[in-house]
């Protein structure tokens, strides 16, 4: 999304605004929930915008607020918890059950499906990798934008957009296109018990968004 110039795409600023207590949006700093999302929605008014958000914290604000539920067009990447919980533990070892995020994210999608009428679309990152050019093009008609086959690809390097979090973006900022990377971690959910315990847990709520997933 970064890559096109018909979107205005910001990134994650309900977590910065979690993590650090404020964010800065177009020049205009937000300090809670409510004038972040006003933020966005005034955005909102003068062209397209994305905004992509992780759920390692809680949106009270978000889930509360029956207007942006219904008239943001919400998506939800999915990656299988076998990955997401090492990738994460390796990088916080402090990390707690619901900073894995899947409980919460399953919160979400229910709340924009109660407030739409409709299932919000679900991506699946697995699929995301193995066909990008059809997941992508299936996506943008999914949401109504236009298919960019030039937003495929990327120039690697560290974004400004995510200097304050760098850390958490080395495979992105040394990426140049949607590749699988195969890690290997010390810590498994095979063979670290907590890990173990936080992927029983999670799994409930991965396979129900897997199961409403979008398939092209």
């Amino acid at each position: 999304m970064m890559e096109r110039d018909d979107v205005l795409a910001l990134h994650e600023p309900f977590s910065q605004l979690a993590d650090f207590g404020s964010c800065t949006v177009a020049g205009r700093v937000a300090n809670s929930e409510q004038e972040l999302i006003a933020v966005i929605t005034g955005l909102g008014t003068q062209g397209r915008v994305f905004f992509k958000d992780t759920t390692d914290f809680h949106y009270p604000g978000v889930l509360s607020d029956a207007g942006f539920l219904q008239e943001v067009e919400h998506t939800f990447l999915i990656r299988h918890p076998r990955e997401v919980i090492p990738s994460h533990y390796v990088l916080n070892p402090q990390v707690t059950l619901p900073e894995i995020g899947f409980a919460r994210l399953h919160e979400l999608y229910l709340a924009v499906a109660e407030a739409t009428g409709r299932e919000p679309v679900v991506v699946d990152s697995d699929l995301l990798l193995d066909q990008p050019a059809r997941v992508v093009r299936a996506y943008t008609e999914q949401v109504g934008l236009a298919h960019r086959l030039d937003s495929l690809n990327w120039s690697a390097g560290e974004r400004t957009e995510w200097a304050r979090t760098a850390r958490w973006h080395d495979e992105a900022s040394n990426s140049d296109g949607f590749v699988r990377s195969e890690r290997q971690y010390a810590a498994t959910v095979d063979n670290n018990p907590v890990l173990a315990g936080f992927y029983e847990q999670e799994m409930p709520f991965y396979e129900y968004l897997l199961e409403h997933r979008m398939t092209p």
